[in-house]
């Protein structure tokens, strides 16, 4: 009895653990976009144009984002204000899968930020606000 319990125990539990394994290194992703994004928006409101940094060399070397210690990110590119990351090294559910953030101009010239995914991205997985 005391088998079956635990063995039920254990079928709830690690599902749910792999799911926030998962979730822990898609937050690393993100606190890496909200360093660029930071970036992005100094960089607008110093020159009111938007970064064009189609690499992550570039990103790196233009906007002075260290990202040298993210292995979780593949590619990074901002055009137009759009940052846009690829996914690595997480689980096969999210890697080579993208995730952007995409700036608003609000009338007042400040900036709001919206999350977008890959069509098929883990509805459970994608970014919250």
């Amino acid at each position: 009895m005391v088998i079956a319990i635990i063995g039920i125990l254990a079928a709830l539990a690690i599902p749910y653990y792999q799911g926030q394994a998962i979730r822990a290194k898609l937050i690393e992703v993100e606190n890496a976009m909200a360093n660029i994004e930071s970036a992005v928006s100094a960089y607008r409101h110093d020159t009111e144009s938007w970064p064009t940094c189609p690499t992550i060399d570039e990103v790196r070397n233009s906007l002075g984002v260290g990202l040298g210690s993210i292995t979780r990110i593949y590619e990074i590119s901002v055009v137009n204000g759009v940052i846009t990351v690829t996914i690595q090294n997480i689980d096969p559910m999210v890697n080579d899968k993208s995730l952007t953030l995409t700036p608003n101009l609000n009338a007042d010239g400040s900036f709001t930020w919206t999350w977008g995914w890959s069509p098929n991205f883990p509805v459970y997985l994608r970014p919250r606000g």
